[in-house]
């Protein structure tokens, strides 16, 4: 349900310059917008491009907005012809997870106008899209996800003015993320999320079925990580979710975001402590291996109905009988596993410091290629770290799960 409590509000269905299409639009895109005179004409002409999309609308939500935003809006929805609808809303107690919500619940609301399944994407106002963005989404959508998940690529201007340090620690996390995705997706593989795949979770990029983001209760109205957030409540539900690496979207490069906490204060704070550690996922090789290696066991002794019999992984993994026992009442293994990971020790995350990963670069490599070639990469990966075992216990115990 629309949170309407605080804020006032004056809304512009199209902006008075163009009709809405006949009948209800096939998908909405929703974008919340704040303070964006300068990037919206842009984000605007790549959604007008968008080429085998079909019948589709556009949300524009405007919140706080007191530098002319709204005023671009309506100059340029005319030439590019757009079906839109406008809300603009001020309130002193917004931020970026509520702004993105009011904005998707419109979208929906938009779609339950029409008779059939709908679908609902975002994207941020200084973001732009590619002509293909809408019909890849559609398509992965039809191949059978609930939600799609696309990737983010700097705006090369803005990412050339960025420090050269920032960019070789930027290099280094992507090549470390992929590795991990990789792996992942070897040890535990995912029908409708199959290799290539990526880690991102941006609101960006994301698209969802008008059910399943019913199903999910709609996007969570939080100050900071509300995609990441959303996409974590589709899979507490075991909605379908695709990260299809083929879709990405460009986005700002600046230092001076809208949303406190976000990633330009992320990339600010890289700027001034360059050791400041790495995104959680992004944890020590043996870890994420035990990690994997647990949730394929897990998941094969959910879809055999066996995750009852807790004594097959709660003592394993440190879990108290009773907590076991509770996790495994849950309804759906998208609920259990994340319950299970922060009930056991063993699982918790341990983010990387900037420093540690070439080394973790170069085990990942080895343990890629022994998965895929056969070769003996514990013997291999021991000369990497001089002599000490790089996977340690938690290796030993994922062998046993």
């Amino acid at each position: 349900m629309t949170n309407r409590e605080g804020p006032t509000h004056r809304e512009q269905p199209t902006c008075g310059c163009i009709p809405e299409p006949a009948g209800p639009p096939r998908c909405v895109v929703a974008v919340p917008v704040r303070n964006e005179v300068d990037r919206i004409g842009p984000c605007l002409r790549a959604l007008a491009g968008q080429e085998g999309a079909g019948a589709f609308g556009i949300v524009l939500f405007l919140n706080n907005c007191t530098d002319g935003t709204a005023a671009a809006v309506a100059e340029l929805v005319g030439p590019l012809g757009l079906p839109l609808r406008v809300i603009a809303r001020d309130w002193p107690g917004a931020q970026a997870g509520w702004a993105r919500r009011e904005a998707m619940e419109a979208a929906a609301a938009w779609l339950d106008e029409g008779a059939s399944e709908g679908v609902i994407l975002t994207t941020d106002a200084d973001s732009r899209v590619p002509p293909d963005w809408i019909a890849r989404n559609l398509a992965a959508l039809a191949r059978g996800a609930d939600a799609v998940a696309g990737r983010i690529a700097l705006d090369e201007a803005e990412a050339a003015r960025l420090p050269d340090a920032l960019h070789a620690r930027g290099r280094r996390e992507g090549a470390y993320e992929a590795l991990l995705v990789a792996l992942e997706a070897r040890i535990d593989p995912l029908p409708h999320d199959p290799a290539p795949r990526h880690a991102t979770r941006s609101g960006a990029s994301l698209a969802v079925s008008l059910s399943a983001y019913r199903a999910a209760g709609g996007l969570p109205a939080l100050p900071l990580g509300e995609d990441r957030a959303f996409v974590a409540a589709l899979l507490a539900i075991d909605a379908r979710v695709r990260h299809d690496p083929g879709i990405v979207v460009v986005t700002s490069g600046r230092l001076d975001g809208r949303a406190p906490g976000g990633a330009a204060d992320t990339m600010r704070l890289r700027c001034e402590a360059p050791q400041s550690p790495c995104d959680p996922r992004l944890e020590p090789l043996g870890r994420a291996l035990f990690r994997y290696a647990w949730s394929r066991r897990l998941r094969r002794l959910h879809g055999a109905g066996r995750l009852g019999r807790t004594r097959l992984w709660a003592p394993w993994l440190r879990i108290a009988p009773a907590e076991a026992r509770r996790i495994a009442a849950l309804p759906a293994f998208g609920a259990a596993l994340p319950a299970i990971e922060a009930a056991s020790p063993l699982l918790a995350r341990r983010p990387l410091r900037p420093d540690a990963l070439p080394r973790r670069i170069a085990a990942a490599r080895l343990v890629l290629a022994g998965l895929r070639h056969g070769t003996d990469v514990l013997r291999r990966l021991r000369s990497v770290r001089r002599g000490r075992p790089v996977l340690g216990r938690a290796s030993g115990e994922a062998g046993n799960a």
